[in-house]
């Protein structure tokens, strides 16, 4: 179907692809990864013919049609149904020929065509396919321009799906979905006939959908069959060889290095010098594997305080004065409480999400929060409203004034700005950077409560993760908002449905909520117990957090005791071997006095590293399961 034949682009003095080839299967469903910046986008413009490539070439079938999103949102006084029915020109065009042609013969060779393109269903398809993408009926029929930039880009990408090309091309399709129209387009693909090639940062879309991924890194494209999963074993097993092949090289440049070195200079062993020099000289070095800073997210875990952090109850809360969007809201959180927020946009998500950071007061009921509650609250405005001409260093340093030079850098550096990055403009970086600043921004303070409204946006599936390691490894409470399930399901321990103007707890699983979305959730025999047990497996999962977050405490614990106690064996010893130095209380005692002091504080080193030992293994094993 298509086939990539050493594909080079450069843009503005940059190598992006670089002789990139692959031969992508007919009727595939490959998945284009790469980390951010890696060039996807640009090999999707490629592929959909929107830029020339500098060398190279593309193989496809002439007759194929190209399925592929504009970058701006259709706009105007059309409606969202009739600007995904005129997606089919064919369709359309046939429609108004019908009603202006007044040959007998061609008006039925039309209707037959019509009829062979499915064209009087079409209506009912592109609704289906619209509701599938949250759009009700009365949304369907309102005028473009009365919706935002994200809905409208979700009736291109209805368009598009309902257009059916022959080679379907989707970048980032879920960006500006929620979590419910996201399973209803991942359900859809799985049905979709004709050769797909998709960039996404979604795990189970990758795992889902996908039958291939195609990996994108240093301008270079390797195929790999299966989905996400698979490719991070193969990946995995590939990097272990690199590396290993890197060693036995390093050691054979080390064995020709030596030999030169030790033969060069006699004439009977010259020529073999000479020519193990031309072989190392030939030997292309491999690359060692480098470390990614922008995997870097290490929240700031809190001091503690009392449960719980906040507490409404029959709280109601909006945007007018009298017209509230969600009444009668009861809902606790406690320091160690992960919740994850669902239901449609528009339900009432972030507004909720808001009163809990106390953006938004409540019109009724009661709000009680802790008075030393600190919240830090993650938005995708946070990201957009950053100064492109600033630096993360003056961005936090304008945010943390009273801290030292040191401490503003110590911040940074946890989520991955250090040296350079921390003086580059924000306005260079990418999407991804830009998060992690904002996250780091609003962490400045070690917040008890995090609030993360699509944390994921603009993170690749590698940095997702690290930002899912990071939250449990965070000694805090988290409410989240995403469309990422994968990253739902490691993190929540408690659901909470916002629908139908209220906000209720949702007794059954993330797979549960999937069924119900998808229709396919039908009560049965045992289905209480299975709720009641994943309720209980959540409870566990709490617990088991909690502990490990006791465990941690006590580690940190007999750490700052070692080290208070390996400070005063310093002082004894300066007594014992240069008594001017002593201090007045160890300058009284004498050497036998000092010695057995020096063998006390020794023992109490070996029993609190023993506890700091105990305590970590105990730690990490928790966090592990």
């Amino acid at each position: 179907m298509l086939n990539l034949n050493a594909i080079t682009v450069r843009l503005g003095g940059h190598t992006i692809l670089d002789r990139a080839s692959a031969a992508l299967p007919p009727g595939g469903r490959i998945g284009l990864i790469g980390r951010n910046g890696a060039g996807k986008s640009t090999l999707m413009r490629v592929v959909a013919g929107l830029l020339d490539p500098d060398d190279g070439s593309l193989d496809m079938p002439r007759s194929a049609k190209i399925g592929y999103i504009a970058q701006e949102a259709p706009a105007g006084t059309g409606t969202p149904f009739e600007t995904v029915l005129a997606a089919d020109v064919e369709r359309e065009r046939l429609l108004a020929e019908a009603e202006t042609t007044e040959d007998a013969h061609r008006l039925g060779d039309i209707h037959d065509r019509l009829n062979a393109i499915g064209a009087h269903a079409a209506p009912a398809r592109a609704a289906r396919i619209l509701v599938g993408l949250g759009f009700d009926e009365e949304m369907q029929q309102r005028p473009l321009d009365s919706f935002s930039g994200g809905w409208r880009m979700r009736v291109a990408l209805a368009a598009l799906l309902f257009s059916e090309p022959d080679l379907l091309l989707l970048d980032e399709p879920s960006n500006h979905l929620d979590l419910e129209a996201t399973l209803w387009l991942e359900n859809f693909l799985k049905g979709y006939r004709a050769t797909m090639l998709i960039v996404s940062h979604e795990r189970d879309l990758l795992n889902n959908v996908a039958d291939h991924i195609l990996h994108l890194k240093q301008g270079q494209v390797t195929l790999y069959p299966g989905g996400y999963d698979s490719f991070e074993r193969q990946y995995a097993e590939r990097l272990a060889q690199l590396e290993a092949a890197r060693a036995n090289q390093a050691a054979q440049r080390a064995k020709l290095q030596d030999y030169i070195a030790r033969n060069s200079a006699r004439a009977s062993t010259a020529k073999q010098a000479q020519s193990r020099a031309k072989a190392l000289a030939r030997m292309k070095p491999i690359a060692a594997i480098a470390e990614d800073p922008s995997l870097s997210f290490d929240f700031p875990s809190p001091a503690e305080l009392k449960p719980p952090l906040i507490a409404l109850d029959m709280a109601a809360v909006g945007y007018e004065e009298g017209k509230p969007i969600l009444s009668r809201v009861d809902l606790r959180l406690d320091p160690d409480d992960r919740v994850a927020l669902l239901g449609r946009n528009g339900n009432g998500k972030t507004t909720l999400a808001r009163l809990l950071a106390a953006q938004l007061p409540a019109m009724e009921g009661v709000v009680n929060a802790s008075t030393k509650l600190k919240v830090g609250y993650f938005t995708q405005y946070q990201v957009e409203e950053l100064d492109g001409r600033d630096t993360p260093l003056a961005h936090m340093a304008r945010l943390m004034p009273k801290a030292t030079p040191a401490a503003v850098r110590a911040q940074l550096g946890r989520f991955g700005f250090t040296g350079e990055k921390a003086v580059m403009e924000v306005g260079k970086m990418s999407g991804g950077e830009r998060a992690r600043l904002a996250l780091a921004l609003i962490t400045r303070d070690a917040p008890h409560l995090l609030i993360l409204d699509e944390p994921t946006n603009h993170l690749d599936v590698d940095a997702r993760e690290a930002l899912v390691q990071a939250l449990n490894a965070y000694g805090g409470a988290v409410v989240v908002v995403s469309h990422d399930r994968h990253m739902l399901e490691l993190t929540a321990d408690r659901l909470v449905l916002v629908d139908d103007g209220t906000a209720k707890e949702f007794l059954g699983s993330i797979d549960d909520y999937t069924d119900l979305v998808l229709g396919r959730n039908q009560e049965g025999p045992g289905k209480e117990a299975v709720k009641r047990s994943r309720k209980d497996d959540r409870r566990a999962a709490a617990e088991a957090r909690e502990k490990s977050q006791s465990l941690r405490k006590a580690a940190q614990a007999a750490e700052a005791e070692m080290a208070k106690l390996e400070k005063r064996r310093s002082e004894i010893d300066k007594a014992m071997f240069d008594p001017a130095s002593a201090t007045p209380a160890d300058s009284k005692l004498t050497m036998t006095e000092l010695m057995k002091l020096r063998a006390e504080v020794s023992a109490k080193i070996e029993a609190a590293e023993a506890r700091w030992l105990e305590a970590s293994e105990a730690a990490e094993q928790a966090q592990a399961a």
